[in-house]
């Protein structure tokens, strides 16, 4: 039965988002030393604490976020963030200048008033040759309201920040694309019809089968990240 569920999983591309971002940070992280000290900023319920058992681990979070928020857009229901080691602003951090060999946020712009004043203080935290890991959404539903400031970040957000706040950019790398974005969203048109008591919710089912059709033909050629994608992966350096 656990081999017929993956395997449906696999053919819907269910949470493809989430696992190739994971994919991605298990091998960005597994591939830096041991012993360094690392920050994880806006950590959450330490979903990424596991890839981090070979560092100094050190986590942050403002902690306002509770699970219902204000019950629009999408909300998780329960948010458990009773193990953060540093409840802070995250632009404000109680921590001395160049404390850290590595700074990961993941998924936490889109959360931030102002994300460049987030760049800043991890300018200040990281030491000269430090490593920033960052992911977030290029476009993302409504989520954890009132606690959703921003739908999304491209390339060229980074691109342009990045350098302006002293950071080289040695990896910059797009997650999914727009074809695969699509899928998501079509794949997730029934649901979407349910929680709208829509009367004509039993035509959504037809209509994102005959679209996973499409793409299942399809395949993964032609990808076009330039156009859209989940998000992008970024490792930057501290000059």
């Amino acid at each position: 039965m656990k081999g017929i569920k993956e395997g449906v999983k696999e053919l819907l591309k269910v949470n493809v988002n989430e696992r190739q971002r994971g994919v991605w940070l298990a091998k960005t992280l597994g591939e830096l030393p041991s012993g360094l000290r690392i920050l994880d900023a806006g950590a959450g319920e330490l979903r990424n604490k596991p890839l981090c058992a070979h560092f100094d681990y050190v986590s942050q979070d403002v902690c306002q976020y509770e699970g219902s928020g204000d019950a629009k857009g999408l909300q998780t229901g329960v948010w458990d963030t009773s193990r953060i080691d540093i409840i802070c602003d995250i632009v404000d951090i109680p921590e001395p200048s160049s404390s850290f060999d590595v700074i990961l946020c993941s998924e936490v712009f889109e959360h931030l008033p102002d994300a460049t004043k987030a760049l800043d203080e991890f300018a200040r935290l990281l030491k000269p040759g430090g490593r920033l890991i960052t992911t977030a959404p290029f476009a993302s539903l409504v989520h954890f309201a009132p606690y959703h400031y921003a739908t999304g970040f491209s390339r060229y957000w980074y691109e342009y920040h990045l350098p302006n706040k002293g950071f080289d950019i040695s990896e910059l790398t797009a997650n999914g694309d727009w074809f695969a974005y699509a899928r998501q969203e079509v794949m997730r048109l029934p649901s979407m019809a349910r929680r709208e008591k829509d009367w004509c919710w039993p035509l959504a089912y037809l209509t994102s089968g005959l679209s996973l059709l499409y793409f299942v033909l399809r395949g993964n050629r032609h990808e076009s990240d330039d156009v859209a994608c989940f998000g992008w992966h970024c490792v930057a350096i501290k000059r």
